[in-house]
């Protein structure tokens, strides 16, 4: 499920883009503004930006630049939405790195067929690179969803992927409870009381990577991190 990112300042607005986006099958995540997008940001990096551009504050072509000047971010879809119909200012967003750009007012129609399109775009894009996630002797494929530790396959239940994929995508960071409850998740998996359920998964899946389950290591009073 593509995870798409919204950052609209107008109430209204954003709870229209939320809504369509989620009847199509996304997993949408809005922010009012710059503040609360880049500090999330440190969690989650998503599929596609919708980005509106006057924002108060830091506005959407600054954030677009700071996007574009990160290697963490460069290739991340963005498509600008505006009311501004000056075409100079939609060429000055595309000119900047974004992917498209979307006039307000707009039809709901309009809107899920360029984000689609978008996201074709960049598929297409990044099927050629690679899809593999390693560190020390765990390697992770996010396409085949396979593990494996010193070439030995493991054999992961759907949670304990997730759960090894959030840690290693954050690699060397040390991730709450509180964070990974909010990634990995869903409603209604492995019931149970939220913070022990993260332990006991934890717990399995270090007895499974075997000799690996050492570099998940416990901050005490805090959560978990995955390091060398």
């Amino acid at each position: 499920m593509a995870s798409i990112f919204v950052i609209e300042d107008e109430e209204n607005i954003r709870e229209l883009v939320y809504y369509a986006l989620k009847s199509d099958g996304y997993k949408v995540t809005t922010f009012e503004g710059a503040k609360p997008f880049w500090k999330h940001m440190r969690l989650e990096k998503p599929s596609l930006i919708l980005l509106d551009i006057m924002l108060p504050g830091e506005n959407g072509f600054e954030i677009l630049a700071s996007l574009k000047q990160s290697k963490d971010t460069d290739k991340i879809p963005v498509v600008i939405l505006t009311a501004v119909r000056d075409s100079l200012k939609s060429v000055e967003g595309l000119n900047s790195g974004a992917d498209d750009y979307i006039t307000k007012p707009f039809l709901v129609d309009e809107l899920l067929a360029r984000v689609r399109a978008v996201l074709r775009r960049t598929d297409s894009k990044n099927s050629k690179e690679d899809t593999s996630l390693v560190l020390g002797n765990i390697v992770l494929d996010t396409q085949t969803r396979l593990v494996w530790t010193e070439n030995n396959e493991v054999n992961l239940t759907y949670l304990e992927f997730e759960l090894l994929y959030c840690l290693l995508k954050h690699k060397h960071l040390v991730m709450s409870r509180d964070q990974l409850l909010d990634l990995v998740w869903r409603p209604g998996d492995d019931g149970g009381p939220a913070d022990r359920n993260v332990d006991m998964q934890i717990r399995a899946l270090r007895k499974k990577l075997g000799s690996c389950g050492d570099m998940i290591k416990t901050v005490r009073g805090v959560g978990y991190k995955i390091s060398l």
